[in-house]
């Protein structure tokens, strides 16, 4: 697991605290994780807020190389101008959409068109509540790069997580082409659950 990255959600309420910045600094020093091990998830609603102090906080950590993504996306008050605005590394695509992707028809065209438009934009996504293979693989099929749900891992506490990763077999390098490769298991390269 030698690319582990660790991703943490980040609240509207948490953004508004005036310290934050130095609060990810110091979390960075004192875990010994390096910037690019961090995934900091922002909902659309902290980027439509448009503020200086978050395009200066949003362009501080990507200078300090964290990786940002966008939680939910399609979710919230989405805008297609704020995704040219803000360098995210990553969009999350909720579960609501990939859900019901193998039945319905309007969830496949639109989480289609947000992996082309990401794509497009250099970013990565991922697949949110991935349940099954049939649902890895038409992810995979569909050019979706990354995947989270029960099909890889149900959440667990971070007592469990080293024992999982022991017993768990390493991602596999991207394929060639588009899609990347699955990790254990069919479909998109696994992150798993955690919950505290």
């Amino acid at each position: 697991w030698p690319d582990l990255v660790v991703a943490v959600n980040l609240s509207a309420v948490q953004f508004r605290h005036p310290s934050l910045g130095e609060e990810v600094r110091q979390a960075l020093a004192e875990s010994g994780l390096a910037p690019q091990g961090l995934d900091l998830e922002l909902t659309e609603s902290i980027l439509l807020q448009g503020e200086e102090g978050v395009l200066g906080l949003v362009a501080e950590w990507k200078a300090q190389g964290i990786q940002l993504s966008i939680d939910d996306f399609g979710t919230g008050y989405s805008s297609l101008a704020y995704l040219k605005r803000f360098k995210v590394d990553k969009i999350k695509i909720d579960r609501s959409f990939v859900a019901n992707l193998l039945t319905d028809e309007g969830d496949r065209a639109i989480v289609q068109a947000m992996i082309q438009i990401a794509r497009v934009l250099n970013f990565k996504t991922l697949a949110e509540g991935v349940e099954d293979a049939g649902l890895a693989d038409r992810l995979r099929l569909m050019g979706c790069d990354l995947a989270q749900g029960h099909l890889y891992a149900r959440p667990l506490p971070a007592t469990d997580l080293e024992r999982w990763m022991t017993e768990s077999p390493a991602p596999l390098a991207p394929a060639p082409g588009p899609g990347l490769a699955p990790g254990p298991g069919p479909g998109p390269t696994p992150t798993p659950g955690l919950c505290p």
